[in-house]
């Protein structure tokens, strides 16, 4: 298969179909050599990373927008301007590649209009990007709704060094078991495996290793034995701040794929019993095969974190950690296709979700109880504002501050993208009232 053809198949799967790209790319990826498969994941990640942009070039150069069966030859011609535009693809190679996928996309008849379109688009280039770089949706390739979220919260100069970053490639995280080895051994295993390896700048997070160069997690010493894990750094500071006590009753909410809980569990292996819960049955199966390959063990439900009592009738929880369905805002490097799936109206149904979860999960939690909130998402209406609203109306509740270094908002924690070289993620920690 033409693998500019394939990621033309995937792209269009993701932006007309609305499949996730972590659904989309594995099934394309299945019978292809790593070269092939590492290209592919290169085109599909940069044209959604680029897409309005690119779009903009397309639409410039076309009369007349390709539409229906021909749609995947719209997404074939965006391939080949992200080639001839960002990577060091010759570009007499690219086009021609990118020429070539119309047969395997079997509309050869077309070939001669994908050429010419390429063709304009090098003599044209020039001028198309001074175009594009007066509007903001296209300087920075986010959606106009998030441009304007991002501008309010954070104004205009913070917001573009947000979208800058999203834009970028995001850094492979490990997470060292320290049931196995502290962070420093594994190091120089990393080390003596070439695999160069940077520690966390952030005190806080113990465990914590970025790889100078992302590889493969089967070349990665002890992965099949547990001896670490892949996890972004701030989202490895979940179970530092949850801080599990041994002979505690833990649950961790919304728990799929399982990080936090295995990690959590790796930090203290006296908890008295984890219970992960998650509404998705599938992905459920991933905090399976997360606690197999790290020989730990969990109660894993398959209920809905906002009505507790259809799957929990236990006694109440010492500690619950809240990892709320959200936006995924601050996750956008690693998942370019979120901006593009994600609309303006799902922000209000999500914060009404939180809202939700938060106020069941917390008839759940004993008196004197540690909840720590949080989500991927960097925007102030599902993170600090949610958590400001429940202590108007909690009573019981009480902020604890996460540390004198970290408080970065006045309600917990807000990690922007490439903070640290970390996701953009927000913490805060809340304690019920004895």
């Amino acid at each position: 298969m033409n693998i500019r053809a394939l990621a033309a198949k995937v792209l269009n799967q993701v932006v007309e179909q609305g499949q996730s790209l972590s659904q989309a790319l594995p099934s394309a990826q299945q019978d292809l050599n790593p070269k092939d498969k590492a290209l592919l994941q290169m085109l599909c990640y940069g044209v959604l990373r680029t897409l309005p942009r690119i779009d903009f070039f397309c639409r410039s150069l076309m009369q007349k927008p390709l539409k229906g069966k021909q749609r995947e030859l719209h997404f074939l011609i965006l391939v080949g301007f992200y080639q001839l535009l960002y990577t060091r693809i010759p570009s007499h190679a690219a086009v021609g590649e990118t020429v070539n996928g119309a047969k395997a996309l079997k509309k050869q008849a077309l070939k001669g209009m994908i050429n010419g379109v390429l063709r304009n688009f090098l003599r044209e280039q020039e001028g198309l990007i001074e175009k594009a770089d007066q509007q903001d949706t296209l300087k920075y390739c986010h959606p106009s709704w998030l441009v304007k979220r991002l501008q309010q919260a954070y104004g205009e100069q913070q917001a573009a060094t947000i979208m800058t970053e999203n834009n970028q490639q995001a850094p492979m995280w490990l997470r060292v078991n320290q049931t196995h080895h502290n962070r420093e051994q594994y190091q120089q295993l990393l080390s003596e495996a070439t695999l160069p390896s940077i520690v966390a700048s952030d005190t806080e997070n113990s465990n914590a290793l970025r790889l100078e160069k992302a590889t493969d997690v089967y070349k990665l010493p002890g992965f099949t034995e547990g001896w670490v894990s892949v996890q972004d750094g701030a989202a490895q500071l979940a179970a530092h701040y949850l801080g599990a006590q041994a002979d505690e009753l833990i649950l961790d909410a919304c728990a799929a794929p399982g990080g936090k809980t295995v990690h959590a569990l790796e930090l203290q292996p006296a908890i008295k019993q984890m219970v992960a819960v998650d509404a998705d049955a599938n992905r459920l199966t991933r905090v399976e095969e997360n606690l197999a390959r790290l020989n730990l063990k969990a109660t894993v439900i398959h209920g809905d974190a906002s009505q507790p009592d259809t799957w929990w009738q236990g006694e109440q929880f010492d500690r619950i950690l809240c990892d709320a369905p959200c936006s995924a805002t601050g996750v956008i490097r690693r998942h370019p296709d979120i901006r593009w799936l994600r609309r303006d109206s799902d922000i209000a149904e999500l914060v009404a979700l939180q809202k939700s979860i938060l106020s069941a999960l917390w008839k759940k939690l004993k008196p004197g109880g540690v909840l720590l909130y949080a989500t991927c998402s960097i925007l102030p209406d599902e993170n600090e504002q949610q958590v400001q609203r429940f202590l108007e109306s909690q009573s019981d509740a009480t902020l604890i501050p996460l540390s004198e270094q970290y408080n970065s908002v006045e309600h917990g924690r807000q990690l922007l993208p490439n903070e640290d070289a970390m996701d953009g993620f927000y913490y805060a920690k809340l304690q019920k009232a004895k």
